[in-house]
């Protein structure tokens, strides 16, 4: 409570604790309302649309089990082409998209990508051949490549540097819930083979889906806290006062500008090559499961149709791994590099089983061990949302990340040999069992430089307080609201 605050509770006539509990518990409703409304609107919209970008990215897997191969006339290596082609688009709009998140209004931006991404995808059905496949995989990269660097801007913008990795988490869980929406939808779509083939009602029905979820993003999601309507005057300033107090600082349109001194920082930064190294690998298995999951299965012996099925519950195991590690990174500071590392373990072990076993029953179970390893990157973006600071370091390191992470999807594919559908692609879950081990090594790699990153400060700064540099009441100055980097601000502390 400040001093104003007493004086004027003096002359009230009111005892001085009496009113500093009140202003608490005040203030403690204030909080709990506001991050309510935030999670309601920004979080819901959030989720729902990463559901449409994993749907619409994925469903090559199943339209590959109901027709579309033979349709399209592919043959040897065109398929895993095909998947992979989706992030050459993606690397090649992926840096200028980051530019214009900044540049432009988010919501507004997100919302015609939405609208063009959700075209693309319908337009998809007409194709019937490999270079009308491959145009249409292009350009749907392209557009979906603002998506998740978008929601890691917005996420750093509206929560503070504790609630970043849960949120990420629950919206990142949209991946998961989407592809358990896809089996099943996959599933009713496979029964109907008339006028259209399945594969084509797939494309047709999620891309007018997305289109018409655009316009909800248009009208409902602000593009910052001062745009939004569901928030009333003092509800925008406490949003904004406790990003700027325990998060990684506002977004200002005047101030926040791109700096070139920012990016230089930033691939100067020892950490980044860490999280770079991370992406690519847990990509390479993401991007060759993530297109070939249904094919895996139909390997193991399952009809079409059962695929779809016995890859529900993996969409589960997904989820629950997502969000529950996400929880656990919020409440806990400094274990999600441990979260890291015990996401990956099982699915070591899944693609070493899948790699030797013989039955069908034992490799079914051995995929679902998999199911964990996608839970690394939103653990991943979660760390790097905390751990930079600085609009402009933010964003390039987002881009960085997203390169790495088409890099590693692009590469993913091409493990997955025709020759060797038969035999269930040995080969893929020998890279997928290296790739997976090497994260536990990168992640350990990791969380050791962050401790001595801590120290070197500790020991030039002094020993800080957490919990006072997070202090709702403490008052604001205007070097709080400069857009500064995490190298440049004192008492800054990297999460593990």
């Amino acid at each position: 409570m400040s001093i104003q605050e007493n004086i004027s509770a003096a002359k009230a006539g009111i005892p001085v604790h009496v009113a500093q509990d009140e202003v608490q518990a005040s203030t403690r409703a204030l909080a709990r309302r506001v991050v309510r409304k935030i999670d309601i609107r920004i979080l819901t919209i959030m989720f729902v649309t990463y559901n449409f970008n994993f749907i619409d990215k994925t469903i090559l897997s199943s339209a590959a089990v109901f027709g579309l191969t033979d349709d399209n006339h592919l043959h040897g290596t065109q398929f895993s082409w095909i998947s992979s082609i989706f992030y050459f688009g993606y690397l090649f709009w992926e840096y200028p998209t980051t530019v214009l998140i900044q540049r432009l209004p988010v919501a507004k931006y997100l919302s015609a990508v939405t609208l063009i991404w959700g075209a693309i995808v319908a337009v998809t059905a007409a194709c019937s051949s490999f270079g009308g496949l491959a145009t249409c995989r292009f350009l749907l990269g392209m557009t979906e490549s603002t998506v998740s660097p978008a929601f890691v801007y917005i996420t750093s913008t509206w929560y503070t540097r504790d609630e970043v990795a849960g949120r990420t988490g629950i919206w990142f869980a949209g991946n998961s819930l989407g592809g358990f929406i896809a089996s099943i939808c996959a599933y009713g779509i496979g029964h109907i083979d008339h006028p259209l083939h399945p594969w084509q009602w797939l494309f047709i029905i999620f891309g007018v889906a997305t289109s018409v979820w655009s316009l909800v993003i248009f009208f409902f999601l602000p593009s910052s806290i001062n745009d939004a309507s569901f928030l009333t005057e003092e509800e925008k300033q406490y949003a904004e006062d406790r990003v700027v107090i325990a998060g990684t600082g506002r977004y200002d349109p005047v101030t926040s500008k791109w700096r070139r001194e920012q990016v230089v920082e930033c691939f100067l930064d020892p950490k980044t090559y860490f999280f770079a190294a991370i992406s690519v690998l847990t990509q390479i298995p993401n991007g060759g499961t993530g297109s070939f999951g249904n094919l895996v299965l139909k390997s193991f012996g399952f009809t079409s149709l059962q695929t779809t099925l016995v890859g529900l519950p993996a969409s589960v195991i997904s989820i629950i791994t997502i969000m529950g590690t996400g929880w656990l990174a919020s409440r806990y500071r400094n274990i999600t590099t441990y979260l890291l590392i015990a996401v990956v373990i099982p699915a070591v072990v899944g693609s070493a089983i899948i790699y030797k076993a013989e039955g069908k029953g034992v490799r079914l179970f051995a995929y679902y061990c998999l199911q964990t390893g996608p839970a690394g990157i939103p653990i991943l973006l979660g760390l790097i949302a905390a751990n930079y600071k600085g609009i402009t370091k933010k964003m390039t390191i987002t881009a960085i990340l997203f390169v790495t992470y088409c890099a590693g999807n692009i590469a993913g594919p091409q493990t997955f040999l025709t020759r060797e559908a038969h035999e269930g692609y040995p080969t893929a879950f020998q890279a997928i069992m290296s790739c997976y081990a090497l994260v536990v090594a990168f992640a350990i790699g990791l969380r050791l430089y962050l401790i001595a990153a801590n120290k070197r400060r500790d020991r030039m700064e002094g020993p800080v307080d957490l919990q006072a540099r997070v202090d709702p009441k403490r008052e604001l100055t205007e070097e709080d609201y400069e857009d500064v980097t995490d190298f440049k601000t004192p008492g800054f502390r990297y999460r593990l």
